[in-house]
């Protein structure tokens, strides 16, 4: 799983770390442009390559959260259980669900070496508003190619990932599971508590 992580994490930077002319492109010709200029960054930045989790944190932090629609997803992994939240309560899930994954993209990001990453075009969008991006991650080695699907939906500022799907597995739908066990045990505010304390501790491991 960790190595799942490190690559959609890798996937993540190269998909969402655009320019604003992105904001015009189709969404496989964005991740088509944009995944080697991010990959050939990686390999040439020396901290990087090492591991370093404060730079690595600052690369996904400026050049993801823009342009992924964490309100979403969030809402998404809560399921029915959304609605029960207050406002207040909405908003701390939604800081707290996005910092999770920026500090656990962070520290599984350093798993990378040297992956090759196929996009497959799409078919015309026409008037549509949600596609999905698909791609492959070659390994190498022997290894079996790892399918990694992106749901992105079109908004005014451009396309925004609400969902990676990696090998068949939902990220939203994994983490409903463990929304659900923590709000079932102690409502929203034990699963905010969970994802706080969870995010400590990730901050600790630098």
């Amino acid at each position: 799983m960790r190595r799942f992580l490190g690559i959609i994490a890798l996937m993540l930077s190269s998909v969402l770390a655009f320019p604003v002319w992105s904001a015009n492109l189709a969404p496989d010709k964005l991740v088509d442009q944009t995944v080697q200029e991010v990959i050939d960054i990686i390999r040439k930045d020396e901290a990087l390559r090492n591991g370093n989790k404060e730079k690595m944190l600052d690369l996904i932090e400026t050049k993801i959260l823009p342009h992924f629609n964490f309100n979403r997803m969030t809402q998404l992994a809560m399921g029915q259980h959304w609605a029960k939240a207050s406002p207040e309560q909405q908003t701390k899930l939604v800081d707290e669900f996005r910092t999770l994954l920026v500090r656990t993209y962070s520290n599984a990001l350093t798993s990378y070496q040297d992956e090759t990453i196929k996009v497959n075009p799409i078919p015309a969008l026409d008037d549509r508003t949600e596609t999905s991006v698909r791609t492959m991650v070659i390994q190498g080695k022997g290894k079996e190619p790892i399918p990694i699907d992106y749901a992105m939906e079109k908004k005014t500022d451009g396309w925004k990932v609400f969902d990676v799907t990696v090998a068949g597995v939902s990220l939203v739908t994994n983490y409903r599971g463990s929304f659900n066990s923590q709000v079932r045990k102690g409502g929203v505010e034990g699963l905010i508590k969970a994802l706080t304390d969870k995010n400590k501790s990730l901050e600790g491991k630098k």
